[in-house]
């Protein structure tokens, strides 16, 4: 089963350098919504069977015109939200590199607890959960292989990613998710398999790969041969910040 991470597409918290978490009524942008028909054109052709998201705007913005063009609704799920980041949040990340927890989040992520708000630990825990589950749930309803989109949030895609590296929650900053990219696991019965990380380019041809009218042995691990690695554009200017 192979889990397609979507980030959502650049923010007007983004452009304003705000950390946004889980305020209310944070749109894209038109650079953002622009990012979000790219994503149908570049998804859309691929045997994908569900949308999962964030129930946050930015999120749901950006997996709508790809639900639209597969002719299906998106599903909501709580554990995939923002960072609860409390009192941080809406402030200016120009002020929140002065603060003594900006350290712990880059360097010491484990322990670092936002004050009112919850811990990186929490947030990693809640969403491998939520994206676990959701393998095994999609699994079970159609008997095999499925492929599937999450959109979420910089940093819950950040630790989902680290989790399936199998690296620890405190080197999560050294991974780079853009908005509108995506990043691709795929979850075997005895190990995750990263096939993409940060990829804003334009073939995913080798995903349709697992498509359960396509035989070989794509289905226990990764693709021989298959693209994998980091691509990049400039829309994240807060790389190794928390998400906004």
């Amino acid at each position: 089963m192979t889990v397609i991470l979507l980030r959502h597409g650049v923010s007007t918290s983004n452009t304003a350098h705000t950390l946004a978490g889980r305020s209310a009524g944070v749109d894209l942008t038109d650079r953002g919504r622009e990012q979000a028909q790219t994503v149908a054109q570049r998804l859309g052709s691929l045997p994908i069977e569900h949308i999962v998201c964030s129930p946050l705007l930015r999120c749901q913005r950006t997996v709508a015109p790809l639900a639209d063009k597969l002719g299906m609704e998106a599903e909501p799920d709580e554990r995939l939200l923002e960072v609860d980041y409390g009192d941080w949040t809406g402030r200016k990340l120009s002020e929140l590199v002065t603060e003594p927890l900006w350290k712990v989040v880059q360097r010491h992520a484990s322990a670092a607890v936002f004050p009112s708000g919850e811990g990186l630990a929490q947030v990693q825990f809640r969403a491998v959960a939520a994206i676990r589950e959701r393998d095994r749930e999609f699994a079970e309803k159609h008997g095999g292989d499925v492929l599937w989109v999450a959109c979420t949030h910089g940093d819950v895609i950040k630790s989902v990613l680290a989790d399936a590296f199998g690296i620890h929650l405190d080197g999560f900053q050294r991974i780079v998710v853009e908005p509108a990219s995506i990043s691709v696991v795929r979850y075997s019965p005895t190990a995750p398999y990263v096939w993409r990380v940060n990829d804003t380019g334009a073939d995913l041809s080798a995903l349709a790969a697992i498509s359960p009218q396509t035989g070989g042995e794509s289905r226990s691990g990764p693709v021989p041969g298959g693209e994998t690695g980091i691509t990049g554009s400039t829309d994240n200017e807060n790389a190794g910040s928390p998400d906004s």
